[in-house]
């Protein structure tokens, strides 16, 4: 009987998706691992950092789709403007309107926002951890292009208060959390916070705060920044994902050979 050494050499290198589904596959992690790349992305160090990407990272070809989609609705809604509003018979003292414009608003949505976020600093659940910091990250990053084009377009509120009726900051953002929402959990939790961002956007009309088309641009400009947020930050814990060489010495025992099968994974 002769005697073989067999000597095999394999490698894998396993490639992290990034697109739409990055951000539920980065979720779905499990164990320290998991933990572990979301605190080393998504901490407080590294979010000036992370917030200049958020902002860079509105430009780009995912972006296109619902910009294109989301004017046109502006646009759509701009010739219902006036009709609308006649429609909708505003008062600025009614009570569903002024409840949701004011949870809405950026006092209680930041407080909503921060609250989750320090709670999430406590807790092991990774997916949870990644959210919240989210959540607080499109909430800043939304806010700087509502009050950029508020300056730019300087257009007058319908009930003639100020210039800052486009875009609705309170729909922008109500979208925009709704939409880290629904990328982190799926449309369990994406529908029920559509519903109250849609909620918030129609609380402005009635109190004639906004005009339609306002509404829907906030909207758009919320989706766009919501979706941006989760995909950036879930490419950075994919890039940051260790590479780790694997050593393995199997034996061979065959009818015909002796030997050892060496693989090398990494």
């Amino acid at each position: 009987m002769r005697s073989l050494t067999a000597l095999a050499l394999s490698a894998g290198v396993t490639l992290a998706s990034v697109g739409p589904a990055a951000a539920q596959a980065a979720s779905e992690l499990k164990g320290s691992d998991q933990t572990r790349l979301g605190d080393g992305r998504r901490t407080l160090r590294r979010l000036p950092l992370n917030l200049g990407r958020g902002f860079s990272g509105v430009f780009h070809r995912e972006s296109i789709l619902p910009l294109f989609v989301g004017g046109v609705a502006t646009g759509g809604a701009s010739v219902l403007d006036e009709p609308l509003r006649a429609s909708i018979n505003p008062d600025p003292a009614a009570g569903w309107g002024q409840t949701v414009g004011t949870a809405g608003g950026a006092i209680w949505t930041g407080a909503f926002v921060s609250s989750l976020f320090a709670a999430s600093r406590f807790s092991e659940n990774a997916r949870f951890r990644a959210a919240s910091y989210d959540l607080v990250e499109a909430t800043i990053v939304n806010a700087g292009y509502v009050q950029s084009l508020k300056l730019i377009v300087h257009r007058r509120r319908p009930n003639g208060t100020n210039r800052q009726s486009f875009p609705s900051g309170h729909a922008s953002n109500a979208f925009a959390l709704a939409t880290v929402a629904e990328r982190h959990y799926g449309w369990k939790a994406g529908v029920p916070a559509y519903l109250l961002a849609g909620l918030v956007g129609a609380s402005r009309l009635k109190q004639d705060k906004h005009y339609f088309s306002d509404v829907m641009a906030g909207a758009t400009l919320g989706y766009i920044v919501g979706r941006t947020t989760v995909r950036r930050n879930s490419e950075a814990m994919a890039a940051a994902s260790p590479r780790t060489t694997v050593l393995r010495v199997s034996p061979i025992v065959a009818r015909e050979a002796r030997g050892l099968m060496l693989s090398v994974a990494f």
